[in-house]
Parts: C-alpha cells; structure tokens; sequence
C-alpha cells in the first residue's frame, strides 16, 4: 500500500500509462473520500474489501480531525489498498480527483464513509458497464420502492427531486436520483470530463458533463440506509444551491474531451461510448 500527503506527492501517471494500467490492472477502483468519519471508515473499508470482483480501494482522507487516520494506519500494507491524505480540508470533490489520479482500474465507483451505502450492491453498478450497455450508472435510492410518509416530511428528498427536474429542463435526461453516492464509471470516461469540483458539487459537475458527452445515465435500484444530521450527515442547504448553479454552469460545456472521446470510442472488447 501507498500512503502519501498528497500536497507533495509525486505526478500522477501520464496518459500512455494510465492506458497500460487501465489494460493489465483491476476490474474496479473504488474511491473513497473521507472525512471525519472514524465510527465508521473501518467497517465500510471492510464491506468494499468483501465486496465482488478483483478491485483496487483508494482511501482519500480530506484532513479529518477525529482521529480517522489513526484507523487507517492499520489498512497500511493491505493488498490493493491505497491511502491517500489531504494536509488541510478540501472538499469531497477535490479527494476524488485526488483519487481518481491514482485509479488503475478500468471502471471507477464513488464510495462514501457513513454506512449509508452498501458495497453488496457493486454487481447492480458494474454489470451494466461490463456489458457495455452504459458508460455512466448511478444507483437510484428511488427505483422499485414506493414514496412513503418519512419521503413527504424530508426536505432531502424534496431537494432530490428537484435536482432531477432540474437535469430534465437543462440536459432533457430522465433521471430518478441526481444526488446519489453511488455512480460508477468507466474509468477513461471519468478522466475525459476534466472534473473541476471541490466539494459537494461533485454529482451536478458529473451529470452535467454526462449528458454534454452524449452519455444516458443507466440507474439501477440500490439499497440504502440514510442518517440524519444528528447522525453525521454532512449536507446542506448551501450545497443543493450550489448543485443547482453547477448543473446550469455546466449545461453548455464543450471541451476538446468531449470531441476527442467521440473519436475513439470503441472499446477493445466491443463495447462503445455513446456518440454525443
């Protein structure tokens, strides 16, 4: 395993490499972005070890104050982990491209800390990236339930559902859950969309670009347990206005990535991006 401070660790890997790790390593790099999370960070670390195929699990801790790195120092030497840290608080968006510089695997997934999220759920996630059906999967919290009485009451699922209203009138895409943790990727096509979030504007940036890149966004339905803010839930108002600006900031991006990826998407396998 690696541990680095990531302010002064060394390049990520240039383009010609990244594409012989993309060939020869993992199925699957999970990235996990950390902070303050040392109640839970072990068992989660546990459940996405257990978890199904060949996989590499990169740790970004986003300068936690609670003594969640000292539970990590004992992930150190574990096989196919590797740790990553932040010397001051950054952001969820910023660890994940920290991480995703460090990514071997063809497929990428986003794993948050708290608990919320099951990692038995990947197969649902991989399975339509594996096939080629999609480049882009979020798992939908929504899918194959039905509203009840908590839904109503929850200003969280309120400003969800807003969120995907909001991708239908910009990006005219038809999604069920914008704002869910868990979105898987292929690996090449996550790199392609340049990211520039820091925080939680992570998930808009993604949909956005996304759907600029021609990309449907597949949804599977996932298990899901949700904590309140008492419990350690880090969203805010603040961050569903900031999602807001970030899909409309995004709903006229053209960058050379989008053009140069339509160009070259065919995968070895046979698999294929979506033509924007």
């Amino acid at each position: 395993m690696t541990t680095k401070d990531v302010s002064v660790a060394g390049r990520a890997p240039h383009g010609h490499e990244r594409r012989g790790l993309l060939a020869e390593g993992p199925l699957l790099s999970v990235i996990v972005p950390v902070y303050n999370e040392a109640g839970t960070i072990d068992e989660v670390l546990r459940r996405v070890v257990a978890a199904p195929y060949e996989k590499q699990l990169i740790v970004v801790d986003d300068a936690s104050t609670d003594g969640t790195g000292k539970r990590l120092e004992k992930w150190q030497g574990h096989p196919g982990v590797v740790l990553l840290r932040h010397v001051e608080n950054r952001g969820k968006g910023a660890a994940i491209r920290t991480g995703l510089r460090h990514a071997e695997g063809r497929f990428t997934i986003i794993q948050d800390a708290d608990l919320e999220y099951d990692p038995a759920d990947y197969p649902k996630l991989i399975e339509p990236l594996r096939s080629g059906q999609a480049a882009v999967v979020y798992g939908s919290r929504r899918l194959g339930r039905p509203v009840g009485w908590g839904d109503v009451v929850n200003p969280f699922y309120h400003g969800v559902t807003l969120l995907n209203l909001c991708v239908r009138l910009l990006y005219g895409a038809r999604i069920t859950d914008e704002a869910t943790c868990y979105k898987a990727f292929r690996t090449d096509v996550l790199r392609a969309m340049e990211l520039e979030c820091e925080r939680f504007e992570f998930c808009p940036e993604v949909t956005g670009k996304a759907c600029r890149m021609g990309h449907k966004i597949v949804e599977v339905p996932i298990s899901y347990r949700g904590r309140s803010l008492r419990e350690g839930k880090k969203i805010r108002l603040r961050d569903g206005v900031q999602a807001l600006r970030t899909l409309w900031k995004w709903r006229r991006w053209k960058t050379g990535a989008q053009w140069r990826w339509r160009s070259i998407r065919d995968w070895p396998d046979g698999s294929r991006l979506c033509a924007p």
